[in-house]
Parts: structure tokens; sequence; C-alpha cells
């Protein structure tokens, strides 16, 4: 559980020409020393070496100079992450590929074989390319997007007449962007972007601006009338805790260190203006849950939330299966969707006071086995699935309404909810997997029951298994690592003997029967080869 959570706010801007010009002056100049501070850095030149240099050369401030840094420092190590992302999801991607190649060639047609071939080839050039990067430590960052650059090459399939439009559309794109990085240390959270509070409860701002701006717009540009619709408060609350700061601070009582809070603002220009963002970090919420009561276990699937309610000793109380079906939606309806399922989930938590309880999935590393493990249709559909989202609202939202949200080891829940609490509490396979979540969360035992009958398919149908040997050495999640393999091939089976035997009843329904070659086997009867029906009519046909 964190002790904190970051929250961002923003609301349009009503200027006039003045202040307008004002920030287009600023939000040129600091593009300029953001290329340049990035050029430098990709060189080896270490930002310490560089900050007198630039504020003498630029006109800026200390404080303009560091958040310059942290922006180019943050991109840099967002580049970096992502790298080492990409080097990881390919290297999957090739095992799975050699994987599929390793199979018996008989079921392979020439020209698949050699597609996965061409395939394998392009993601070893495209690993190599990857890791020569990272061990060279060479940075690629194209300010104003790569998709807008490379329009220029095709100017009528992006929307532009001629080169000079897109020329006017990329150098917007790179300077349309203020960053004023705040800290708790300083009076109202930021010293270069001050909000204050008016008695009308609207803010007004004081951005100090470049020295080099100073002769033709002054020292300060000045805002006023501001207000968010959504975070006034949490602003406020920031606010307030940055003045307490200052009065614990001048009276030298040694709990000011407690309290400030930092207010970062970035100002974005688009079509319609000027919007500003407000950054801030809201403490640790009073909780209204406990986890004594009980929990609600969440399992998350690609078409739905399975949500399950315990009570203190584990058992389920109530179920509820949240609609969540993402496939085939653009990223607004995503979005919106998954925002109305987590409001659920939060709304069934604010009733009951009980915690969310949530697997700690990957499922970067799923969606990249898909290509080579998966039918097109899942593929699909598991692509448009966004689990990170999910999980990202769900914990978002139970902050803001004071509801804990815990995580655990995703290792085998659906397993165990299947074998032990399906039948016994009559749940579905992800019902049980979600009461499985919530017993965990708890400390509940998952030892494997003495008998495996009736195993659930999840089609309305059941396999049965023999206990795996135990050894009381080995922790109980060894066995259900056996037993996880001994029921995907007897699931197999199961599906292969149903699929036979739904052929054989539409073969018999119809009269289309397959023609018989070869002779009986010596141990078996028609009847039983064949089935009574189909052999009372080939024999008395």
């Amino acid at each position: 559980m964190q002790d904190s959570s970051i929250r961002t706010y923003q609301t349009r801007l009503r200027l006039d020409e003045t202040t307008d010009k004002a920030l287009l002056a600023c939000a040129e100049l600091f593009a300029h020393v953001e290329h340049s501070l990035f050029r430098d850095v990709r060189a080896k030149k270490s930002p310490k070496d560089l900050k007198s240099q630039y504020l003498k050369k630029y006109g800026i401030t200390a404080r303009h100079f560091n958040a310059f840094r942290v922006k180019i420092e943050g991109k840099i190590a967002s580049i970096q992450e992502r790298c080492q992302s990409l080097i990881s999801e390919i290297s999957e991607q090739i095992k799975s590929v050699e994987e599929k190649l390793s199979q018996p060639k008989r079921k392979k047609s020439p020209l698949f074989i050699h597609q996965k071939k061409r395939r394998l080839h392009q993601l070893k050039q495209r690993l190599q390319k990857l890791q020569h990067q990272q061990e060279k430590g060479n940075i690629a960052l194209c300010f104003g997007s790569k998709k807008l650059f490379r329009a220029q090459f095709n100017l009528e399939a992006n929307g532009f007449k001629n080169h000079e439009e897109w020329q006017t559309a990329w150098r917007f794109e790179r300077k349309n962007e203020l960053f004023f990085l705040g800290s708790k240390d300083e009076s109202g959270g930021n010293q270069s972007c001050t909000l204050s509070l008016e008695e009308d409860k609207t803010f007004s701002l004081r951005i100090r601006l470049p020295d080099a701006l100073i002769t033709k717009f002054g020292k300060y540009l000045r805002l006023t009338n501001i207000h968010f619709a959504y975070g006034q408060e949490n602003i406020i609350a920031g606010l307030i805790d940055c003045r307490q700061r200052q009065l614990l601070s001048q009276v030298k009582d040694p709990n000011y260190r407690n309290h400030g809070q930092a207010l970062s603002c970035r100002f974005k220009r688009d079509k319609k203006g000027w919007s500003i963002f407000v950054t801030t970090t809201l403490p640790k919420p009073q909780w209204k849950t406990d986890k004594n009561r009980g929990v609600i276990g969440v399992d998350i699937n690609t078409d739905h939330l399975a949500l399950v309610e315990t009570d203190r000793f584990g058992n389920p109380l109530i179920k509820e299966t949240i609609p969540l079906n993402l496939y085939g939606k653009t990223q607004k309806q995503a979005l919106a969707l998954i925002g109305d399922a987590c409001a659920n989930v939060i709304a069934h938590a604010e009733k009951t006071l009980k915690p969310v309880v949530l697997e700690d999935l990957d499922f970067q590393k799923k969606k990249r086995q898909l290509r080579e493990k998966s039918t097109s249709f899942q593929a699909r559909k598991l692509s448009s699935f966004s689990y990170q989202s999910i999980l990202t609202h769900i914990k978002s939202r139970g902050w803001s309404k004071q509801i804990e949200v815990y995580q655990v080891n995703p290792a085998y829940t659906s397993l165990i909810g299947r074998v032990k609490f399906s039948n016994r509490y009559g749940l579905s396979i992800h019902h049980a997997a979600a009461l499985c979540i919530g017993r965990r969360f708890l400390n509940f035992s998952e030892k494997i029951p003495r008998h495996l009958e009736k195993i659930p398919d999840g089609r309305n149908g059941h396999v049965a298994l023999s206990l795996p040997v135990r050894n009381r050495d080995q922790h109980v999640w060894t066995f259900w690592r056996s037993l996880s393999k001994k029921l995907k091939v007897a699931l197999a089976a199961h599906f292969r003997t149903q699929r036979s035997l739904s052929t054989l009843k539409a073969a018999l329904e119809t009269g289309n029967l397959p023609d018989l070659v070869g002779e009986t086997p010596a141990h078996e009867s028609s009847t039983q080869l064949l089935g009574w029906r189909l052999y009372e009519k080939c024999t008395f046909a």
C-alpha cells in the first residue's frame, strides 16, 4: 500500500493578447534551452557543469534550469526503460517463434515455415539493434513526435497542402509547452509559478519570467480568475500545508519538515488556447475499510470483472459479475467502460467497508506471446484489454473514496479456485478465483483437498485427477504446479472426446456415416467400438 498518491488537475485559461504573447515567447525560449540541454547531456556532459553556463547564456533562473534538467532526465530514463522493455518483449517473441518452428513439420506448409523464418530473422535484427543501442547508451528523442516528423514525406496523406504548412505545425508542436518544477521548501509549493487563493475561492498565478524576457514583459506575469472543476479542494489543502510549513519554520519548530506540498505547473497550448496542469501529492487518507470484516476479491478477465465478497473467515457472501468487454472499442470508449466498472467495484467496497484485493499480474508478458500461442480471436481480444488501466482506475478511485486496495501474488489462483471452491460454493471458475484471491490476502490455507473428483472444465462438465505425491518439505505451490500440468492434459483429452462424440452424434442424426475401412479389433466388439445405434444401422440396414 502506497503512502501517497500523485494527482494532476487541469483547467482552461482565458488570457488577453499581451499575456498570450508573453507565454509564447517564454515557451519558445524554454524549448530552445531544453533541446540544447538534451544535446549536451546526450554528448555525456554533466548538467551540474552546464548550469552556470546556461544561466548566463540564455538568461534563465536556477529554478528554470532545474526544471529543464528534471524533465530531460525523466525522458531519458523513460527511453532507457522502454528500450529494456522492448528487448525483453522481442526476446519472448523470438522464443515463441523458435518453439513454433521446432514442432513437427508434417502439419505446416512450406509457406508457413518460410514466413516464420523471415519473421525470426527480422526479430533478431531488431533485438541486435536495441542491444547495441543499450550498450552504447545512445538515446534517440524527437521533440515534436516522430509521427509528425515523418508526415513531411507524405504531405497529402497526412492532411498538409504543402511543406510550409507542415513546417508551421512542426514548429508549433516543438514549442507549445512550459514546465515549472515545484518544491515543498518553496512558498506556495513553487517559486517560479506560485498559486494564491483569492477571497472568491478562485486562484491567481504569479509566473517568474526568465531574465531574457524582463525588458519586454517585466519580471512577473500575473494570471487571475483561475478555477479547477476537479481537484480544487486538494490544491487548496496543498497551499494551506505549505503555509503551515512556512509558519512553523519561522518559529523554528522542527515539525515543519512534516508539512509542505510541491505544486508543479505545466502549461500546454493547443488550437483552442492555453491550459494549465497542476501536479501535487495527496497524503495518505484515513481509511474507512477494515480487513477484519472480510475482503472483496476481484478477478480481472478480458470481458468482465468477477467480484466476491467474503466474511472474516474467508467464506463467500455475495458474488457479482461486472461486464467489461473492450473488444472493438475506441480508446475513449474503453476508458469510459473501465471507469464505470471500477466505480462499481469501489461502490460495493464503500457499502461493506471492506478492502479490495486484486492480483499483481503481468499481462505484458502474455501479450508478447499472443502472436504464436493464441488464436487470432484471442489475440485481438487480449490486445484490446488494458489490465494496467483497470488497476490504475481502481487504485485511484479507492484512494479518493478512502478504500484500501491491495495486490497479491497471482500464482495458481484460478486453479485453486476451480479445484477447491467452485463445486463447494456453486461458483463459476472466475468467481472461485476471486474468492481464492481474497482468501490469499487473509492468509488462509491453500492445501490440496483429499479428493480430486468433479473438477469443473468450465463448460458444464468435469474431470477427475489423481492426487500428486506429497512432500511436506516442499511449498504447497509445488503440488499445485504438478496438478496444473496434469489438469491441462486431462482437459485437452476431455475436450477431444467431447468433440468426437459430437461429430458421431451429428453423423447419426443426419445419416452421413463415414466409410469403415479395415477390420474390427480383436478385443473390441462392434457395439463397443461404434456405439449400439451405429452398429445396428450398419448391420441391419
